[in-house]
Formats: C-alpha cells, structure tokens, sequence
C-alpha cells in the first residue's frame, strides 16, 4: 500500500484541494478529519469537525479513541486499498496518523504551498476565520444526516482523470467550535416555517395544528390543515410537503427526515 500526506496548517484549503491530489496520486481512499473516504463515499470513522471542542476535534482526527481507530484499521483490511492520502496540519500529525492506523510508513509528503497559490490560501483562510466554514471532501447526501442543525452547504469542482473531466461535490459545514458558539433551534420556530409555507399554498385554507419533533439525525415535521373546496387534495398536500422541506432544510441547516401533512376537513 501507498501512503500519501497533504500537509498544510488548519484553514488552507487541504480538504478543498485533497480529491485533486488523489486523482493525481491514483489514490482512491482518502484520510481526513477522522475519516475514511473512498472516492464520494464515507466507509469508516466519526467527523472531528461534529466535536464540541477544538481539543476533542484533534483527538478525534488523529484516532486517540482505540475504538475509533479499530473501526477504521478494520475497514482498511476489509477494502485493501492500493494507496490512502493523509490530510493533516504537520508532518508529526500525518505520521501519528499513520502510526495509530498501522499503516505503513509515509511515502511521499505533499505541502498545500505546492498545489495552491498564496491567493488561495489567503481565501481558504479568511473564510475559516471570518466565517468558520470547514470543508469535507464527500457530497452533502453523505453528511446531511450527522451535521443536521449545523450550517450546511455544498460546493461542486471540476477534475480531470486522464482527459476526462469528472465533477467532484465536497460539503461546507460550520461545527460549534469553530465559530461564535452553540446554537438551538427551537420546535416552535420550525413549526412556524411549516405553517408559513402551509397558508401560502393554494388550496389550503389554514392550519389546525404543526407538530415538530427534533432529534440527532433530523426533524419529523406533522402538520394538520383545511382544505378549500374545488382543489386537488392530493397535487395541493404534495406541493405543500415540497415547500415545507426545502425552506426548512435551507433556513434551519436540519436534515429534514418526515415531512407529514393531513387534510381534516374541506371548507366550503
């Protein structure tokens, strides 16, 4: 196995850059943060960046917890990868990684100063400073589920393998250390976006109750309403239930698992 390292310090752009890198190396699994990642797919590993503290966040990626570590050691055996890219801020983290992992000794040590300008270094690192966005190198579908309620987006990139161009999807999130702090979001205030949505679709004459229910993984939203006479109950509660899981998941960052709604009468 070929072991890789993309070296630079926290906030230069290793995870923006690191799935060009692998391309080049001819790497399809990719260490990062705690994780195990093979091309668009997580295999292994819990995301440093979920952790409360930046302490905890270090720990975490550089796989201090045994059970932790085993998790990926296993999945590492299970896939015999033919090579692996280790992103980390120093050249002692990479090789801790390494270490804990029991991989084999690092290879070839690739700095973000090589394959990115000064311009883009200053960005990547004025918006973790400013903004305390973070990077993972997977599509959002793959996080939306761990990082509900956390500021959440996505961003796409073009590569090329060989000739042809391949479009890669890397995720922005925003964890609490990195910030101003926690922050909650209440039932009442997701139960409100519902009921928003609910009055300004056509069809639907008002709303008799919104009930939302918050967990780890997302938001069960249940909405009961009126129905106005002549519509099409089905087309009108569809539209409803469309609108209600995009703005929710758009203002709120929660990953929005049920959208529920029942029509209880028809006004005439």
């Amino acid at each position: 196995m070929k072991v890789y390292a993309l070296i630079g310090p926290s906030g230069t752009g290793k995870s923006y850059k690191a799935v060009g890198v692998a391309v080049e190396k001819n790497v399809d699994y990719i260490i990062d943060d705690g994780l195990l990642i093979q091309s668009n797919k997580i295999i292994a590993g819990s995301s440093a960046k979920k952790e409360p503290t930046k302490i905890a966040a270090i720990r975490r990626a550089v796989f201090m917890d045994p059970k932790h570590a085993a998790e990926v050691k296993a999945a590492i055996d299970a896939y015999k990868p033919n090579g692996v890219l280790i992103l980390g801020t120093s050249e002692e983290m990479v090789n801790r990684i390494a270490q804990n992992l029991e991989l084999p000794p690092i290879q070839e040590m690739i700095y973000i100063s090589d394959i990115s300008s000064p311009m883009e270094i200053y960005t990547a690192r004025r918006i973790r400073s400013e903004e305390g966005k973070h990077v993972i190198p997977v599509p959002t579908f793959e996080v939306k589920k761990d990082f509900s309620g956390y500021f959440i987006d996505s961003v796409k990139s073009l590569i090329f393998r060989g000739r042809r161009p391949h479009i890669t999807e890397k995720t922005i999130v925003r964890p609490t250390y990195s910030y101003r702090g926690r922050y909650t979001i209440s039932d009442k205030a997701v139960a409100d976006i519902a009921i928003y949505n609910c009055i300004n679709v056509p069809g639907i004459k008002s709303v008799l109750n919104a009930a939302v229910e918050i967990n780890g993984e997302g938001v069960i939203i249940n909405v009961e309403v009126i129905m106005e006479y002549g519509f099409n109950m089905r087309s009108v509660l569809k539209e409803a239930q469309s609108r209600i899981n995009k703005d929710v998941e758009y203002l709120t960052g929660l990953n929005v698992l049920q959208v529920n709604i029942s029509a209880r009468s028809v006004a005439i």
